[in-house]
């Protein structure tokens, strides 16, 4: 780092001290507003957080990001629980939120809830406690402004043309003297605040959701998914939405980002992606010394800033890796490309252009044609991202089954190709019934490196077979119940490519020459992390 930089960034640092208090605008009611256009009585000019506007040396060191988008005064209807939502009155429910935003349930006559949350956050609980008072808790809460607090508004119509469910969030500003809002109004008076549809709870669903029977978070529908194999995942769909996120830039997609619309067709279930919280579309974080420093593969490489180009695929997905495990080892490479073709087809240049419209005025004269351009030019690169994207998650595939009795057959097929059949165990004779495969998929040996079959719960058997030069190592952990592995399979070579994990005790191992048994008198290979805990 050159001098003067050193220097500048150590008088900063200096300057700031302890944690600047009070740090957020204590109204978003633009003070002087006598030179804007006059509104009615239902509608204020405010800002979003004008507290983030600093000078060139702060913006120097820590980033200009989003801060002329948070300090421009914009035109926002004034919250009123008769008319947010036409047709029904809300009133106030519980509070919530995560570690950043106040949230709060508003219960509507005709059953249904919506959700009011705060645009702005404050990080002040995710410090450590002996942080809370320094410049760290400044420095945290200034990098809000990395995000554009407007862009979840634009998402809707982009969902709706790439075929994705979606909540449809609409800006509203609390008044300061506002008390409709009952015991809960102090923490939102002279608020910025999205208010958007609950997606919890069949009481929830509209006719968006078509034939739903229900709407459940991911804890929920993983807890269904690992107990009966008649419970699955709609995985290409799933992919079409992440590849949606990777093209909007949006890298926070963990698992509590999303809910899921419950559908019951011919025996099965099935479970269709509903993405919320879309806080981190078109975020722009390296434009600053220290945030550029901070985003690099080396540190936070979670931190991905929107661009033209994808600049860092593995970064930009790092924090969704536990659902993306759980909710796409079935789809194939061409199933990825068939995605990317379908977003590019359906986000059209007047879809895009549509979208960006919902940007309040002002925002948009900063912001619509950068972004427009950006997104262009993502889309177009969207075949390359979906390979780079599948490439990742193909390199270590975990192909779990469930607390019910499941056949795996590993077949390898050839030197380049393994192919992966999951069976439901049933008591009809043919034990590869078609109505019984739960799971089929056929890997690439230059693709993928390792293959980790879990029985869970039931009482599985394992079967590999085939005689080949080259394949990938195949890892098996039977679970807690009496297990049987027949490995007729052989890798030609001095390596083993079979290993199978689990106790010694009531399990029936016919080894092949591949076979490594990795049997303990221990039980904590059976350990699945099945819910993210």
């Amino acid at each position: 780092m050159p001098f003067t930089y050193r220097v500048s960034l150590f008088s900063f640092l200096v300057l700031m001290g302890c944690a600047r208090q009070p740090y957020f605008q204590p109204d978003a009611r633009v003070p002087n507003a006598a030179s804007l256009r006059p509104l009615g009585p239902d509608s204020a000019w405010v800002t979003a957080g004008r507290h983030y506007q600093r000078g060139a040396l702060h913006n120097a060191l820590l980033g200009k990001h989003y801060r002329p988008v948070w300090a421009m005064p914009v035109a926002m209807p004034v919250l009123g629980l008769r008319t947010a939502v036409p047709g029904t009155t809300l009133k106030p429910g519980k509070m919530g939120g995560g570690f950043q935003t106040s949230s709060l349930t508003l219960d509507a006559a005709n059953g249904r809830s919506y959700v009011l949350r705060t645009l702005d956050k404050d990080p002040f609980k995710t410090l450590p406690k002996v942080m809370r008072k320094t410049f760290l808790l400044t420095l945290v809460r200034d990098q809000t402004s990395a995000g554009n607090p407007y862009a979840a508004f634009v998402v809707p119509p982009l969902a709706q043309a790439a075929g994705l469910l979606h909540t449809t969030p609409l800006p509203f500003y609390i008044a300061a003297s506002d008390t409709t809002l009952g015991p809960f109004s102090k923490r939102f008076q002279g608020k910025v605040t999205l208010l958007e549809e609950r997606q919890d709870g069949k009481e929830n669903l509209d006719p968006s959701f078509g034939k739903a029977t229900d709407l459940v978070d991911s804890e929920d529908m993983l807890e269904k998914r690992y107990d009966d194999p008649t419970h699955q995942i709609d995985e290409v769909q799933f992919a079409r939405a992440r590849l949606f996120d990777i093209w909007l830039g949006d890298w926070d997609r963990h698992e509590g980002q999303w809910q899921w619309a419950v559908y019951e067709e011919k025996g099965r279930t099935r479970y269709q992606p509903v993405p919320k919280d879309r806080d981190q579309v078109f975020y722009r974080f390296d434009d600053g010394l220290l945030p550029y420093l901070a985003s690099r593969r080396w540190a936070i490489r979670k931190f991905r800033t929107f661009k033209p180009r994808y600049e860092d695929i593995e970064g930009l997905v790092k924090n969704a890796r536990f659902i993306d495990a759980r909710a796409l080892h079935a789809v194939t490479r061409s199933q990825f490309q068939q995605q990317a073709a379908y977003l590019q087809q359906h986000l059209t240049d007047a879809v895009i252009t549509t979208a960006l419209h919902r940007f309040p005025p002002p925002v948009y004269a900063l912001e619509g044609q950068h972004t427009q351009q950006a997104l262009q030019a993502r889309r177009a690169a969207l075949p390359q991202a979906a390979n780079t994207f599948y490439k990742l998650l193909a390199k270590h595939v975990t192909i779990p089954g469930t607390d019910k009795p499941e056949r795996f057959l590993v077949e390898r097929l050839s030197d380049t190709t393994t192919r992966v059949s999951m069976y439901r165990i049933t008591d009809k004779e043919d034990k590869y019934r078609a109505d019984s495969l739960c799971y089929q998929r056929t890997f690439r040996t230059d693709e993928t490196q390792r293959l980790t079959l879990h029985g869970l719960g039931g009482q599985d058997v394992f079967e590999l077979s085939g005689e080949v030069n080259r394949g990938i190592r195949i890892d098996i952990y039977g679970g807690p119940k009496p297990d049987v592995v027949i490995d007729k399979s052989r890798v030609r070579g001095w390596g083993k490519k079979t290993f199978y994990y689990d106790t010694k005790r009531d399990n029936e191992l016919t080894k092949g020459p591949s076979t490594r048994d990795k049997t303990t008198k221990g039980v904590k290979m059976h350990a699945y992390d099945r819910e993210g805990s």
